[in-house]
């Protein structure tokens, strides 16, 4: 089996050119050996294959023959099982179309319009960043000698540097209680700027989609990879949503518990009352009060606060705080009343 350049380049086969380029983008700068510099003989070869992928997949007549007849029909080698016969072009062979696959780094500094390391190629198939000077000025990877296609980038003291990815651009994201209670799905018209093929920039709309899971707190972030404005020889910033709770008329959030005040009168507080209430997913609950309420009392209602996020089928717990109402004046004979009832005389 040949390589699978469609895999390499993590897109699927009915891949569109803005597809590819986005793909090459990504992964071209996820391995570019001058990022990695703790595994730059892995970082050298995945360029390589990324690049290689690139350059035969964004070609129309390479890719017409890989589809056709893979790597080994592209390259001129028999495929497996084949007797020489029923290649491209005629022939035993594809000595028509010869492969060679094009210097990696030219390619990259072809893609982002100039070279992000300070410099450009100089001559078929070589970027000037392959060039030895004496060894003493150059990193990267690969031999120095003539005809060389291995990769030495400048260091940093020449100048230059890998395109810049900005901060990411963060949104609040509105939520009610019952939206993080029971969950919901948002819908966000997003424009931005993006490079075209011709490498200008254009408007682009999309709607994203979030998924707000139940349970999830304020400050929760949801990032959407590269979704913010492209900039020429800059990556495009990644966007993200902040969760933020709308104030509820009912409920206070603490945690994953839910807190809610209940006015009661004095009589209510010594002799008892019922607390009604509509939770967040509209049922209705009735709870008897039949302790005394004094002063910092607090009924807990097991289980019917918030979800727990990592805890499926589990939930905090509701807080009933009681504020007494007591009486601004009573008459004499309501003073007797309450001090025989209570015992003080």
């Amino acid at each position: 089996m040949g390589v699978d350049y469609y895999n390499i380049l993590k897109v699927n086969r009915n891949a569109t050119e803005d597809d590819l380029k986005k793909s090459y983008r990504r992964l071209a700068m996820k391995w570019h050996p001058d990022k990695n510099p703790n595994n730059r003989d892995e970082a050298e070869a995945k360029f390589k294959q990324i690049s290689e992928a690139y350059d035969v997949l964004s070609d129309p007549q390479k890719r017409v023959i890989y589809d056709q007849y893979g790597e080994e029909g592209l390259k001129g080698a028999p495929p497996p099982g084949s007797q020489g016969g029923g290649f491209p072009f005629g022939g035993s062979s594809s000595n028509d179309f010869m492969f060679n696959p094009r210097n990696a780094e030219d390619i990259f500094a072809e893609f982002f319009g100039s070279s992000p390391f300070g410099f450009g190629s100089s001559g078929p198939g070589r970027s000037m960043r392959f060039q030895s000077e004496g060894g003493g000025m150059f990193g990267g990877f690969g031999g120095g000698g003539a005809g060389d296609n291995g990769f030495r980038s400048y260091n940093e003291g020449m100048g230059g540097g890998m395109p810049r990815k900005p901060s990411p651009v963060e949104s609040k994201l509105p939520c009610s209680l019952e939206d993080l209670y029971s969950g919901s799905t948002r819908k966000m018209k997003i424009s931005r700027n993006v490079m075209n093929a011709h490498g200008r920039l254009v408007t682009e709309t999309e709607i994203l989609t979030i998924d707000v899971k139940p349970g999830w707190k304020k400050g929760t972030k949801i990032t959407f990879p590269d979704k913010g404005n492209e900039q020429p020889n800059q990556l495009p910033a990644d966007l993200v949503f902040v969760i933020d709770e709308k104030p509820h008329d009912v409920y206070k959030r603490d945690g994953n518990d839910l807190i809610v005040t209940q006015k009661v009168t004095l009589a209510e507080a010594l002799a008892g009352s019922t607390v009604n209430l509509t939770t967040l997913d509209g049922r209705n609950l009735t709870i008897p009060v039949s302790d005394i309420v004094n002063p910092g009392y607090e009924l807990v209602i097991a289980k019917e606060g918030m979800p727990i996020v990592k805890e499926p089928g589990k939930r905090g717990n509701l807080r009933i705080k009681f504020e007494v109402k007591f009486p601004t004046r009573l008459t004499s004979e309501q003073r007797v009343g309450l001090k025989r009832i209570l015992g003080g005389g």
